[in-house]
């Protein structure tokens, strides 16, 4: 069977809030076997905790916004994805503040404070959603959908109409049992457009937003000086949010996501609908000893290099 897995030591790092523009700190602490992904606000006189799952987000218009009463922490989807990668089933995260930190827009700096921690085995197996027929949600022409995989396969488009989104890099496949999350997927940053981020701005938002912790866009190109880090990176960090939303629902995923134009918003009422469909997926083990899952375990679990972490850890 696989285990779960924990952090033995806590480790912090300090970033500035995409939306506030000050300094957070965020510590990642050890957790105890099913007790799950917990933030905590340590900042207000009486710090709440707020136990991840599909109902905790409470605003999707410009992050994946968890919540509990009239506190939030906004932009988790990066650290999410992160935790998803690293195989992180149980964890603790204290943050100063009302967002985790931007860094560079991309999730790359979380995996790194992850695994600059022990991660360790846990004593209890690890729970996967598998899914076992089609779940699909769906707005106007966008839709997100589930259908069953051995495996863990992202298909996601997104359709832009700007100069820089070119057609042959609007689309990206990729099995992440097979391919590097670390290589292809962590480093890709968030994006947003000039227009938007003098809005936001003028409305008391994006106030730490700037060129070194996202990609933006004028009218007619990137103003980047350093151009992409991926020719397709807009639909690239389109899945590594992807990545961070669905790991919402508290364990990995095994079955194929497909995304049309999806967001935040749509990746969580995809799992509002997974929850609710409950023949449809089945929380199940990998059992080392089944024959027809031993591939797919031995597939999951045999590249565990610190910083070459197989896109199949995205499942452990």
């Amino acid at each position: 069977m696989i285990f779960q897995r924990s952090i033995k030591n806590e480790v912090s790092t300090v970033g500035v809030g995409l939306h506030s523009g000050e300094k957070v700190r965020i510590v990642l602490k050890p957790a105890k076997e099913n007790s799950g992904i917990i933030f905590k606000r340590i900042d207000i006189k009486l710090p709440i905790e707020i136990k991840i799952e599909p109902k905790a987000v409470k605003e999707t218009r410009l992050s994946s916004t968890i919540g509990k009463g009239k506190f939030k922490i906004s932009t988790v989807e990066h650290l999410m994805s992160a935790l998803s990668a690293s195989g992180i089933d149980n964890i603790l995260i204290e943050v100063d503040g009302s967002e985790i930190p931007i860094m560079d827009g991309s999730s790359i700096s979380f995996v790194y404070l992850i695994n600059s921690a022990v991660v360790c085995e846990q004593s209890k197996f690890k729970k996967f959603a598998v899914i076992k027929d089609v779940i699909k949600v769906e707005e106007g022409e966008k839709f997100a959908k589930f259908e069953p995989y051995k495996g863990f396969l992202v298909d996601f488009t997104i359709d832009f109409p700007h100069p820089a989104f070119k057609k042959e890099n609007s689309r990206v496949e990729i099995d992440l049992f097979k391919e590097s999350y670390v290589n292809n997927i962590s480093r890709a940053r968030t994006f947003g457009f000039m227009q938007e981020v003098e809005y936001l701005r003028s409305n008391g938002l994006a106030r730490g937003g700037a060129l070194d912790n996202a990609i933006v866009l004028d009218e007619y190109k990137i103003l980047n000086n350093e151009g992409l880090r991926y020719s397709d990176e807009f639909v690239r960090h389109k899945i590594l949010d992807a990545i961070g939303d669905l790991y919402m629902i508290g364990m990995p995923i095994i079955g194929k996501f497909t995304a049309y134009k999806s967001g935040h918003e749509l990746n969580n009422r995809l799992l509002k609908a997974l929850l609710e469909q409950k023949s449809k997926w089945a929380i199940e083990y990998l059992d080392l000893e089944d024959e027809q899952t031993s591939l797919l375990a031995s597939n999951y679990i045999k590249d565990k290099n610190k910083f070459g972490i197989k896109g199949v850890d995205i499942l452990q």
